[in-house]
């Protein structure tokens, strides 16, 4: 509550019944499932993620499959110092920032994500995180300098807001695709192409707001069932590209298990004073 602003006008925010509140009347109402919609405008088609890709996300990831990025992701996390809060930034179904706020049992976790379905899980995901729905492009509804730690999982970039919301010294953990990620589904099905550049173009996003503190890598070979690939492929953009050169019919002829590379590297920044 105490990093939470009004979307509208920036006042603090605090909660009235059933709402958050601000000096200036803006009221926004808190769900039955735990979370805020601070969102003052439509969304776009195709931007946040659907019920069913949601429910997608969690049944892949409540197998197991990604549990090497999980752990790297706190050692990340709890391999540099103490921490009151985190801040994920693209939080999903939180179940990233639940784990790493088992590591950290001081902290508290703030979830922004655009998808309200996510967040209806994400705010049940761990007892210590709040959830609010925001459009991570904008100026977030966030205090300044109010975060140790922003988690930034395979979600929208926005070096600005970063730097803001982040203590001096504070931390920016990145998670991306590593070198092979997913390579034999790419081969058998007409996926979304994964930019083999992101590490430079992260590393120019940042320059002169954060250095590099360290960066770590973890890859295994999974074998996944038909169903797991489907859940892997619906849970995220190729959801909304189904028709995309057969790729909903390519699925549907799936019969086999495939054996998968999972590749991930966690790159750890540091605000700049």
């Amino acid at each position: 509550m105490d990093a939470l602003r009004c979307s509208i006008c920036a006042e603090p925010l605090h909660p009235v019944n059933q709402s958050l509140r601000c000096e200036r009347r803006h009221s926004f109402d808190i769900a039955k499932q735990g979370y805020v919609n601070l969102l003052h405008a439509r969304v776009d088609a195709g931007t946040a993620d659907t019920t069913e890709m949601v429910a997608a996300r969690a049944g892949f990831l409540s197998g197991g499959w990604y549990e090497p990025l999980t752990d790297l992701l706190a050692e990340c996390v709890t391999g540099h110092g103490e921490h009151e809060l985190v801040v994920d930034a693209g939080a999903g179904t939180g179940y990233y920032l639940a784990r790493v706020l088992d590591r950290v049992p001081r902290a508290a976790g703030l979830a922004l994500d655009v998808s309200a379905p996510a967040l209806r899980r994400a705010a049940r995901a761990h007892p210590r995180i709040g959830a609010a729905v925001w459009n991570l492009w904008q100026p977030w509804p966030v205090a300044s300098e109010v975060a140790d730690v922003v988690l930034n999982v395979f979600a929208p970039r926005n070096p600005g807001e970063f730097q803001r919301v982040l203590r001096p010294g504070g931390l920016l953990v990145v998670a991306a695709p590593g070198p092979g990620h997913l390579a034999e589904l790419a081969q058998r099905l007409p996926l979304l192409d994964i930019a083999g550049d992101k590490q430079h173009r992260l590393a120019e996003a940042l320059s002169g707001r954060f250095e590099l503190a360290d960066r770590a890598e973890t890859a295994r070979t999974v074998s996944l069932a038909p169903a797991d690939v489907r859940q892997l492929v619906l849970m995220g953009p190729n959801a909304h590209h189904l028709h995309r050169d057969g790729l909903g019919e390519a699925l549907d002829r799936l019969t086999e298990s495939v054996q998968v590379t999972t590749a991930f590297q966690v790159s750890v920044f540091r605000r700049l004073p």
